[in-house]
Formats: C-alpha cells, structure tokens, sequence
C-alpha cells in the first residue's frame, strides 16, 4: 500500500530538510519548475502534512496518514471477514458435494513417505502419530523433518507400538527425538498408523502392510471432518493409556530404564539399548525396587507411578 505517491513523498522529505520553503525556493531546490512545486505543494497541504503558503512548513505525519492507515486496516479487516465467510460457504457447499475436498487416496511407499514430509513441514502447532512396529513408508531414523519442526516450535505426540522399541536403531531415535522435545508414550498394540498435522489433515494407511499380501500402501489423507474428529478422538483416548517413554539424563539415570520396564520390554532388549548387562541391568532394578520398598517389578511399576518418577 502507497500512502503518498513517489513524487509527493519525495516533496515532503525535501520540505522536512529545508524547515520550510516558498514556491520558489522548493522549486530550486527540487530542480523542477514553480507550477509543478506548487502543484506538489498543495496537494500535501490538502493531505494535512504541509501548513498553507506563502511559506509552506511540514507538518507531523502521524496524525494525517495515521487516519489513512486506519481506514486502510478497516478495509482489510473487512475483506478479510468477507473473504473468511465465502470460504466457509465454499467448504460447507462443497463438503457434501465433492469427495475429493474431504479425502485424496495416495498409493506407493515413496508418494506416501513424500506426503508425510509435506504434513510435518507445512504443521503450524501440533503432530499426532500412532507408530505401528511395522513401517509402510518412514522408518524414525529417517524422519529428518521433525527437527527441524520441533525447533520451530512444533509439538509432536507419538505413541509407538513396543515391538518398534526393540528393533535396532528406533529406540536410540526415539530418545533423541525426546531430549528435543517429542513427548513419546508406548503401548503393546495400536489399531493402526497414523499421522495427524494440526487437528486439520490426517493421513491414515487403507491397506494393510504387505505382511497380509495386499499389495501396494494406499492412504487417505483427510481433512477437517467429521471422519478427522474420530481420528483424533481415537488418538486422545489411547495416549491417555500409554506409557511414557523417558529421554537420558545424567541428573536421572534411571528414568528411562524405568520407563523401558513399565512399557513391558524385556531385560535382555534393555540392556542392549543401554550399551549393559542384562545382569546390570537386573542390578539396577534390584536397587530400586529397594529404593520403593517392594519385591517384585510390578510393585515398582506402581510405585514409579505412584510416586511420580515417569
């Protein structure tokens, strides 16, 4: 938006350096002729930023084009409300008429793994995600984009099935990924993948892995529905099941092997991530379970609970 033309602009600089002027004298100065500095002149004055002649002085811009740039904002928020309300009347029009504003269908591992890409770059706020053992299109050490989304401030919730915490590299991952931030729960089996960007696009798997013989991945990719409010609604009731998975931390070294014990992995799978013994880390459990006053691992399981040490 131009609140003054380039020449007018010019004139109230040149008018600001000289401390005031007459005709004659802004023309001299500007190098251009009396008819045109006063025609310049007077439309300033007109504008409320130059006082009358014979000898014109500036004026405070703040108050003359503080008013234009109200009107200005006025206008704008206007067109932003009529633009807002036919979009809505766009989507609630178009909803029941066409399929393809709520759903796409995305078939292949590599245009899946593109379309996952695309979700955690374009996310704003928040990044659910239901991690089955078994990826179709990203395996964690792969999902380069969610640094850089977790530094720009992007929460990420994931949930991971327990058989992915023992497969080699995808715990290690997973930790990283909580020491940045990700808020990372575990459960023995989840319904199926998932992956939501700003409780607004899902993408969701509609064949089954190639474990069943079904061929090519197929997803959908869903937006803003009634269909996308039961996806999230399904999320919120099994994170509200999971287990936390814990980051390292010098200051608490035993945070994540308990948090590995509550999630039901094995001791033999836990030792193997924490570079131990299984004997080590039998001897850790050991001296917590002394620590909480009980006798068996489902005892500290509780009292880690309990007590609040996840």
């Amino acid at each position: 938006m131009d609140l003054l033309p380039p020449a007018e602009e010019q004139a109230y600089r040149l008018l600001v350096k000289m401390a005031g002027a007459s005709v004659d004298e802004f023309a001299a100065r500007a190098a251009i002729g009396a008819q045109e500095a006063l025609a310049r002149l007077e439309s300033l004055r007109r504008r409320g930023l130059v006082t009358a002649g014979p000898v014109y002085r500036a004026l405070p811009p703040d108050v003359a084009l503080g008013e234009v740039l109200l009107r200005e904002q006025e206008h704008l928020e206007a067109a932003r409300h009529v633009v807002a309300a036919l979009s809505e009347e766009y989507r609630s029009n178009t909803r029941w008429r066409s399929t393809e504003h709520l759903m796409e269908i995305v078939v292949g591992a590599p245009a899946l793994r593109e379309r996952l890409r695309d979700l955690q770059d374009s996310a704003k706020q928040e990044i659910l995600w239901f991690c089955r053992a078994n990826p179709i299109a990203m395996h964690g050490p792969e999902n380069t984009e969610e640094t850089p989304a977790l530094t720009r401030g992007v929460r990420y919730r994931a949930i991971y099935e327990r058989a992915l915490l023992e497969k080699p590299g995808e715990l290690a991952s997973i930790v990283e990924a909580v020491g940045l931030g990700e808020q990372a729960r575990t459960l023995p089996v989840l319904p199926v993948r998932l992956a939501i960007a700003d409780r607004n696009l899902a993408i969701c798997p509609l064949v089954p892995d190639a474990t069943r013989g079904a061929g090519e991945p197929t997803a959908a990719l869903i937006r803003s529905s009634e269909l996308l409010d039961a996806l999230i609604a399904l999320f919120e009731s099994y994170w509200e099941r999971a287990t936390p998975v814990m980051g390292e931390s010098t200051d608490e070294p035993d945070r994540l092997l308990l948090s590995l014990l509550v999630a039901g992995m094995p001791d033999k799978s836990i030792a193997t991530h924490l570079s131990v013994s299984k004997r080590t880390v039998q001897r850790r459990l050991d001296r917590l379970m002394a620590v909480a006053g009980v006798d068996s691992r489902a005892g500290l399981t509780f009292q880690a609970a309990k007590r609040g040490w996840l």
